[in-house]
């Protein structure tokens, strides 16, 4: 059965000056990550899905496959904030290769029970029963919870797993517990709780600093694996001081940008309305970066 493992992180879409989607740097980026990490989760949270249109995403989904050419395993966000754009981005992941689908729960209104469990099942229907399908629970962004009883059904149904962006240890105990057993794939949405997670039993996550820094996110991954978790631990402290160093920036996503230049992988800018990051801001990240030692 399928199942994601390693640093899958979340990665950003480049854009140009004028907003338009910057190919070039899209190729860049995703060689750049594919020799240095497990997997991609495009067109998410950090990939600005939500700010592209249809098109757009179904180039980042087939550019991100050519250029990755088998190296890593794409996970695509298809989630939108309806049922029709989602199922076609679906599709189009299994058409254009992708390894899998995510989706966040339909945003801005706020959906009951049954809605929740009209969109994705039409994602399931959409593709063929060996495609995964994952539910990208994040409910900061969608408005509001998933239940539990919700992602059982859908798991009758062939949903395959769940990208748990909670941030909350206990929420990601109970889908190890009362999911995990029956194979269904959880997932850990972030950097920021690694060790626990993985003393859990998790054998993935999904990283935002990744796009900048996957090497110290391959070695906690590999530490944790190894269930070596005193010097995992470790590394969990430096990756969260890193985390903290994102924050100079406006968001962590404006930093990753940022990060990406002073590492001097690529420049290139977010999609307005995100303002990109400030030269002080990127003089404040580069200076505690030196601090860290990790330039």
């Amino acid at each position: 059965m399928f199942k994601l493992q390693g640093v899958v992180p979340p990665m950003i879409t480049p854009f140009d000056q004028q907003g338009n989607l910057d190919v070039p740097k899209l190729e860049l980026l995703v060689d750049f990550l594919s020799e240095r990490v497990n997997g991609l989760f495009i067109c998410g949270s950090y990939g600005s899905g939500p700010l592209m249109n249809v098109e757009e995403r179904k180039k980042v989904a087939e550019v991100s496959v050519r250029v990755s050419s088998g190296r890593v395993k794409v996970i695509a966000h298809t989630g939108t904030t309806n049922t029709r754009d989602t199922v076609e981005l679906t599709r189009h992941a299994q058409e254009a290769g992708c390894d899998g689908a995510a989706a966040v729960g339909p945003y801005y209104y706020h959906h009951r029970k049954d809605s929740l469990m009209a969109f994705y099942s039409a994602m399931l229907e959409a593709v063929s029963s060996d495609f995964p399908i994952y539910l990208y629970h994040n409910p900061t962004f969608s408005g509001y919870e998933t239940p539990l009883d919700v992602l059982k059904r859908l798991r009758e149904l062939g949903l395959h797993g769940i990208k748990d962006a909670t941030f909350n240890i206990r929420t990601f105990a109970t889908y190890m517990r009362e999911m995990a057993p029956d194979g269904f794939d959880v997932v850990l949405g972030t950097e920021a709780m690694w060790l626990a997670a993985r003393s859990l039993g998790a054998e993935a996550y999904i990283p935002g600093l990744g796009n900048a820094f996957p090497e110290i996110c391959g070695q906690m991954w590999r530490e944790g694996m190894n269930n070596d978790f005193a010097t995992c631990r470790e590394t969990q402290f430096k990756v969260n001081e890193l985390r903290e160093v994102m924050y100079l920036a406006r968001s962590t996503q404006l930093a990753v940008y940022a990060m990406l230049e002073i590492r001097n992988v690529m420049k290139a800018y977010p999609r307005s309305p995100f303002v990109a990051a400030t030269e002080e801001e990127k003089a404040n990240i580069h200076k505690a970066l030196d601090q860290m030692g990790v330039l």
